[in-house]
This record gives structure tokens, sequence and C-alpha cells, in this order.
């Protein structure tokens, strides 16, 4: 059970792990070795995950979401697969606990008299020194 919230949980076999080879750095055996990981979670079937909690996932996750509800992420910023594994799996889980966390919403507020004024006098003082940079008269 890989703990995302205090209460949300996803098991490892909601996980598929597919590894590839890796466009990035490597070595003498760099075509040979498949270093990269392709993370494959079904965030659609998971009942861990709410519906609201679905919909964030869906709209952070962007193009790396299917149609289908599946969430892809392909690491390979390091050589090793280990390391691509742990990457790819701290970058799941990140997108997870941010969509976890429900938006705050905004309270529409009022200005106060006193910040009324303020922006009235600055428009008004504003108003005048573009006024004051009229032409100029030709009396000597």
């Amino acid at each position: 059970m890989i703990r995302i919230t205090p209460s949300i949980g996803i098991k490892e076999s909601e996980i598929e792990e597919h590894f590839i080879r890796s466009p990035g750095p490597g070595g003498q055996k760099v075509n040979k070795t498949e270093s990269a990981v392709q993370l494959r979670f079904h965030a659609r079937a998971c009942p861990a995950l709410s519906h609201a909690v679905f919909l964030r996932l869906k709209a952070l996750a962007g193009r790396r979401m299917t149609r289908d509800g599946v969430v892809v992420i392909t690491a390979n910023r390091f050589r090793s697969w280990v390391r691509n594994r742990r990457d790819g799996m701290d970058r799941l889980i990140g997108l997870i606990r941010k969509a976890a966390v429900p938006p705050v919403h905004r309270r529409p507020t009022r200005p106060t008299k006193a910040a009324r004024q303020r922006r009235h006098d600055s428009k008004h003082r504003r108003g005048r020194l573009k006024k004051e940079r009229g032409k100029v008269s030709a009396v000597d």
C-alpha cells in the first residue's frame, strides 16, 4: 500500500511498470538496456480516489492522462532503472497529492472607502498631469 495522504492509499498492484529503452545518457550498453520506466496508473478505476480528486487529477495531468483515465508517466532522467523507477513513483505520488488538495474558494471582497478615495485621488492627479502636457502657446 502506497500512502498518498492520510485518507488516500493506493495498492502497488494498481500501478503497472514497463521498462523501456531510455533516450537519455548511457555508456557502451545504452542500446541494450532498458533503463527508463513507464508507469501506468488506472486513476478512473481506482477506488481510493473520489470523483472530485479524479477530476482535479485529470486537469493536472493534462496530456499525461489517456481518454480511458490512465495516467502515464515516463521517467528517464537517470542511467539506472532503480533511480528512474523511484523518480517516476515520486512524480506520480506528487501529482496525486496535489490533486487531493481541494482548491480554496475565493471570497469576493469590496474595497474600503479609503482605498476607493486613494484610487480616485491617484486618477485625478494623473489626469491633471496629462492635461498640463498641452501645447505650448506662442505668447512670450
